[in-house]
């Protein structure tokens, strides 16, 4: 499997994680492989330098748009400050066997991968095809979307 997003969401998504101390979090909506929009949200982990956890409020809010009709919540992103864009193993200890998609961005690389029940990486994680199209250049108008979070 793959995984397709724009150069304008893998730029977002580096600039946001450049600009934060914090691992910084949110959605990934769209459909099968592709992500059409990113939706960014607060990280309200205890130790947000060193882990993440995606807002609740809104999670549910997304899942609750996609049953009506919007785009369907296929994964999530996060950053590694320090890190390397690989899942953790507390990554791996806290991700459902889900076959959700899994973006994680550090310094400016980004990786794919799916969370899956006997993953090839800490036994929950197997590595996505990332394949990252559109348009980035002066005047060019990019693909795909960066949602606003709800409030």
């Amino acid at each position: 499997m793959r995984v397709e997003i724009t150069i304008a969401m893998r730029d977002e998504l580096v600039r946001r994680a450049a600009a934060s101390r914090d691992e910084i979090c949110g959605l990934l909506l769209g459909q099968g492989g592709i992500v059409a929009q990113l939706l960014p949200t607060g990280n309200v982990a205890a130790e947000p330098a060193i882990r993440f956890e995606i807002d609740p409020v809104a999670l549910i809010a997304a899942h609750r748009a996609a049953r009506g009709g919007g785009p369907a919540v296929i994964g999530h992103f996060h950053s590694h400050p320090s890190g390397v864009a690989h899942p953790s193993l507390r990554d791996a200890a806290d991700a459902a066997p889900d076959g959700a998609i899994w973006l994680i961005v550090a310094g400016a690389e980004v990786s794919a991968w799916q969370a899956s029940p006997n993953g090839a990486l800490h036994g929950r994680f197997d590595p996505l095809a990332l394949l990252v199209s559109g348009c980035a250049g002066p005047g060019d108008s990019p693909q795909g979307e960066i949602a606003t979070p709800p409030r």
